[in-house]
């Protein structure tokens, strides 16, 4: 009888799952989230109510009763480098958009492993006239889901962690989690089938779209071709694929596609301990040999910095802002981190330009300030929107707030407007895609949660307050997420947090607190730029102390305790060595 169950329960789930498959949005979210911010610093009042408002207008029905989140500013397909990351970060607004935006390459997986770089909405299929002339190489229309899944290069990876987190955004569906598992070993799987040609391993990147970095000088300029919709290296002389260009170097030893493969292999081993499948230990090994492979061949510990290498194992010697989406993948160790930031980010001769975050590094010779969506100098969207998560990934929170103080006068001096990109040195917009793009609108808005308000951190439940006096002004900023309603009121150098209704400290300005669910203090933050004093208070007691840019202290029965100490080497001074 208890077999005969289990086959009946097995059946039932199947036959639910087979009647779901012909609608993308297989999981339904009954989870409400909303997010407020109100200040009386009017020019950032209106750049958050503008933003807002715009990123709404990226919402978009990709098949009926599905929508996801977009790129914007121009651009109106989900590409892998952008939306399950923008998705992700929307769920503090919609968490069915949010786990949508994940779905949609779940869901179009080829069935070789390999995710797509991009997924189009099924309506432009009549308005492009694929279904009369047939569909460009590398694309496969999906009609079951309504979709077109586009194959002609990986776009990026920033889907692991953030399609993790959304497992528990939508309160732990188990269903989605079985999927993201068998996404992330397909993809790969089919990573170090294809990616290592010359079997050294090391992945590589075949076109300059593996990547995302559109234009970019130092891939153009050594023959990369844009996209590559084959399954045979460039320049391996196979006869299905083109000759290769005149000068080409082409393929590279990827720091970003061993990335991608640390970034999934890290992911399994949560997924696994989650899913209880007993092959958590063998993934976190995997993604440290990735790690390894990484700080053997492509790390260069004298310069404190990742460097690719060409076809033929010559070092591509530039530096690039590359490292820091290392750094946003997790695969860095916290002392590469470390360096990289004191040595080449915080380095006005490099990375820390007036509007900082250039992709190249200002005094390389490939470096070049061109608008139109080039990745060849120009601070980008994207990069201010991935640059969070990854200096929170080694600590260094002060750094947050650094970039959150140079980002929001410029959008205000813009009239703001939202662009793809920045002039490094002026801060004026690309001329392409001025407004609406949605990175640089995630962006603000992470910056101002980071900054003036609220973050959760749903994996482990919990929640970040976050009180710097915007110019002195006060604030108040609210964040739902089922059954949970944060509050959090600035004003006059005090602020006051409440779980629910109901007051559960206030204290001085200008640090982080880190609370549970309830409320219950763990750690005060140093993310502040300057050392503070600190003063918090319960009803039961008061806390009080001084603490210094990124470190962290833990509230126990002796006081605060340093648990956490991260440099923070701003300004900057060149090291002696």
């Amino acid at each position: 009888m208890k077999y005969t169950c289990v086959l009946l329960l097995a059946a039932s789930v199947l036959s639910h799952l087979a009647a779901a498959q012909d609608h993308p949005q297989r999981y339904q979210v009954d989870v409400p989230s909303s997010v407020s911010f109100s200040t009386t610093h009017k020019d950032l009042q209106r750049l958050y109510d503008v933003g807002a408002k715009e990123l709404l207008g990226n919402l978009t029905e990709f098949a009926p009763g599905f929508t996801v989140l977009v790129e914007g500013g121009g651009y109106d397909n989900a590409w892998l480098e952008t939306q399950p990351m923008g998705g992700e970060m929307f769920a503090k607004q919609d968490i069915q958009v949010a786990l949508n935006n994940q779905l949609a390459f779940i869901l179009t997986q080829r069935e070789d492993g390999r995710l797509p770089g991009m997924v189009i909405k099924g309506s432009k299929v009549k308005e492009k006239g694929w279904d009369k002339t047939g569909f460009p190489a590398a694309h496969i229309w999906r009609p079951e889901y309504g979709l077109v899944a586009d194959f002609e290069m990986f776009q990026g990876y920033c889907f692991p962690d953030p399609a993790w987190r959304m497992y528990f955004w939508a309160n732990k569906p188990k269903g989605y989690l079985q999927d993201l598992y068998q996404a992330l070993k397909g993809h790969d799987d089919y990573l170090w089938s294809k990616r290592d040609s010359n079997n050294d391993g090391l992945l590589e990147t075949w076109c300059v779209w593996d990547t995302g970095e559109d234009a970019s000088t130092r891939l153009l300029e050594r023959g990369m071709q844009d996209n590559w919709p084959y399954e045979h290296a460039p320049g391996s002389g196979h006869p299905e694929i083109p000759p290769a260009r005149e000068g080409s170097v082409a393929p590279f030893q990827s720091m970003d596609v061993m990335a991608y493969s640390y970034s999934g292999r890290a992911v399994l081993a949560k997924v696994s301990a989650e899913l209880g499948n007993g092959e958590a230990a063998k993934w976190r090994a995997a993604a440290d040999e990735v790690r390894q492979r990484v700080i053997d061949k492509l790390w260069n510990p004298e310069r404190h910095a990742c460097f690719d290498r060409d076809r033929n194992g010559e070092v591509l010697d530039e530096l690039i802002h590359n490292n820091l989406r290392c750094m946003w993948y997790g695969m860095f160790t916290q002392e590469m981190a470390d360096e990289f930031i004191r040595y080449h980010l915080l380095n006005p001769d490099a990375f820390w330009t007036p509007i900082p975050l250039v992709s190249i590094a200002i005094h390389e010779p490939l470096f070049k300030s061109k608008p139109r969506n080039n990745w060849s100098g120009q601070p980008q969207g994207l990069t201010y929107q991935r640059a969070i998560g990854a200096l929170e990934n080694y600590g260094h929170v002060a750094e947050v707030t650094l970039l959150g103080e140079k980002l929001f006068p410029i959008l205000i001096r813009n009239g703001f407007k939202f662009s793809q990109q920045l002039d490094p040195f002026n801060g004026k917009p690309s001329l392409s895609n001025s407004d609406g793009y949605g990175p640089m609108i995630l962006a603000m808005q992470g910056y101002i949660a980071r900054m003036h308000g609220i973050h959760i951190d749903v994996e482990k439940n919990h929640v970040w307050w976050s009180a710097i006096s915007p110019s002195g002004e006060g604030f108040s900023y609210d964040q739902r997420w089922g059954e949970h309603q944060f509050s959090l009121a600035a004003k006059d150098g005090k602020f006051i947090a409440t779980v629910n209704g109901t007051q559960v400290f206030e204290g001085d300005q200008e640090v982080r607190v880190v609370t549970d669910l309830q409320g219950l203090l763990i750690s005060v933050v140093g993310i502040s730029p300057k050392p503070q004093a600190v003063r918090l208070a319960t009803t039961e007691r008061t806390w009080t102390g001084r603490i210094s840019p990124n470190e962290v202290k833990k509230f126990d029965q002796e006081g605060l305790t340093l648990v956490r100490d991260v440099p923070f080497d701003y300004p900057y001074q060149a090291p002696e060595n």
